[in-house]
């Protein structure tokens, strides 16, 4: 069934007013809103490190626990290459260059994804319709979890609060698979995916091959099966876990607003930017290490409102998105530290965990 949705974007007061102290800022500074030397830099740290990586496990004899430790810093590599990257390119604020960006969007299938459908149920699907349940598919990623009160209560969502940081370690693996059953059902959630021409066709087959050859056969191949296996599923869980626990923690936290969409047309009472600055939060906004490693994503609501600029950035933009919240009256969802953010999602887990 494919929900209808709309928003009171009749005047975009606040938006009007957010947008004009942005692009002046841009203006007065003479920068342009994609990606600059610093980005490209870190690109080439990410990838060549990563690289590194891969050839090392491979090739070189080391002891178990050095090697576990590896195959988690390799799935740590690639979801910073998946925040970092990835997530510029495929929201086309990477560079200023279409062919570019769809180079580099392309690193997601080698995550596990798929960039094509990545545009859809990401850029298109939770960026206009965050937090409304029967729309937004990022609400409904996992099984076994309940992430907001309109969704169904079951018994085991009573230890969903613990079991969770398991189930997130499964993500990418779980992201590998689903884009099938999209490529198949022609669906993301209750959206239908819109036709694939030939060249994206022959990109999911030729990309999710080369994702077998290289993750599975040529590991088993050169280290033995049980080797690759552990290393593999020590990979996926560190890459998985951080995937979700950086996404959940933009949206799944207290004071994040939901929605829920039905048979019946909605319309939100907010204009759209208002909506995705009262569904959204920040975290260590004042952390430079975290704000390097997860590309900007501790800057959500940035984020939600201009996704076509860079990572890069946000922190400079966040005290006028921050000012204008204020002017409006609008509330700004911020948490100082990460673990502020994690215990905030934690709690609102455990509670909507509860039988109603």
């Amino acid at each position: 069934m494919q929900y209808k949705v709309s928003f009171n974007n009749a005047n975009k007061v606040f938006f009007n007013a957010l947008k004009h102290s942005v692009e002046d800022y841009f203006k007065t500074n003479n920068i342009k809103k994609t990606g600059n030397a610093a980005l490209y830099i870190k690109t080439g740290i990410l990838i060549g490190g990563t690289v590194a990586l891969y050839f090392t496990l491979l090739y070189v004899a080391m002891p178990l626990i050095l090697t576990l430790l590896l195959c988690g810093l390799f799935g740590l590599c690639m979801a910073f290459i998946g925040f970092n990257i990835m997530h510029d390119a495929n929201h086309g604020s990477f560079s200023s260059r279409k062919w570019v960006n769809e180079i580099f969007g392309l690193t997601l299938n080698f995550v596990g994804g798929n960039a094509f459908m990545w545009k859809l149920k990401h850029n298109i699907i939770h960026h206009t319709y965050t937090n409304i349940d029967g729309v937004d598919d990022d609400l409904n990623n996992l099984p076994f979890m309940r992430e907001c009160k309109t969704q169904e209560w079951k018994p085991m969502h009573r230890f969903q609060g613990y079991y969770m940081f398991v189930l997130y370690g499964f993500t990418s693996i779980s992201m590998w698979l689903a884009d099938f059953t999209k490529y198949f059902s022609k669906k993301i959630y209750t959206t239908e995916l819109k036709p694939m021409d030939l060249k994206e066709h022959l990109i999911f087959w030729i990309t999710k091959a080369m994702y077998v050859t290289a993750y599975v056969v040529v590991p088993i191949v050169v280290v033995g099966w049980q080797h690759w296996l552990v290393g593999f599923c020590v990979m996926h869980f560190v890459l998985g876990l951080f995937l979700a626990l950086v996404f959940q923690l933009a949206h799944v936290v207290e004071h994040a607003e939901f929605s829920v969409a039905g048979i019946e047309p909605v319309k939100i009472e907010n204009e759209w930017a208002i909506h995705q600055v009262k569904t959204t939060a920040n975290f260590a906004a004042k952390n430079k290490l975290i704000t390097w490693l997860v590309g900007g994503l501790n800057f959500q609501i940035e984020h939600h409102l201009f996704p076509r600029i860079s990572h890069v950035h946000y922190p400079h933009i966040s005290k006028i998105v921050r000012e204008t919240c204020e002017q409006f009256n609008i509330r700004y969802n911020y948490f100082p530290t990460m673990a502020a953010a994690v215990g905030s999602h934690f709690r609102i887990m455990n509670e909507l965990g509860k039988k109603p």
